[in-house]
Order: structure tokens, then sequence, then C-alpha cells
């Protein structure tokens, strides 16, 4: 997902998730030559994560798991966000956390009826 009307619609849409970290919403299939695939969309606000590499670190991971699952997931975008501050812990141990919250999310809305 690229464009801010996107991202407007996905995050105005159904909440999917919750976690400690992370919040999931969700817009109907996008049209046109995306259609019929899983999007992605992040916001990493900085006020919940102030340090630059906090943030991509977050994103990649983010990113990651999404490909793992993103052919198993219904077409739709998704757009996750972080919704909290980030609590200082080590760049690894927050890694392994934010990795573990995400694949949980991700594979409940893989398993999940259409």
């Amino acid at each position: 997902m690229h464009r801010p009307s996107e991202f407007a619609a996905a995050l105005k849409g159904r909440r999917l998730a919750r976690g400690a970290f992370f919040m999931i919403t969700t817009a109907t299939a996008p049209a046109g030559p995306e259609q019929g695939r899983a999007r992605l969309g992040m916001v990493i606000a900085k006020r919940h994560a102030a340090r630059a590499a906090t943030r991509n670190a977050l994103k990649r991971v983010i990113r990651e798991a999404f490909r793992a699952r993103r052919l198993a997931l219904p077409p739709a975008d998704y757009v996750v966000r972080l919704h909290v501050r980030v609590p200082e812990l080590s760049l690894t141990a927050l890694k392994h956390a934010a990795r573990a919250e995400v694949d949980t999310h991700f594979d409940r809305l893989a398993r999940r009826p259409s």
C-alpha cells in the first residue's frame, strides 16, 4: 500500500486483532492490478518508538512475518499499527517479542474463514 487514501480506508475498516504492541485493521479487497492479493501497510509512529533503529527493526520484522503468510491470508489491505510505547528492551528481545505477536495475529487471520 502506498497512497494515503488506501491507508485511510484500511484504518477506518474492521479491527481484526489487537495485542500487546500491534493492532491490525483491514479494508475489503483492493481494486486494480493488486486485486486478489493481501497487501500490507504499517504505521509505526515516532511517538511510540522514538529511535529510528527501533522503528526500522519493527518494520523489518512485520514485513518478514507478512511475507511468510501472504498467500494464506484472505485478499485484503492489512494495516499493522503500533499502538503503545515500546518498552525499554534490547533490540533483539524487542524483535523476538514483536515477531511472536505478529506471527500469532497473522496465523489467526489465515485460519479465519473468508
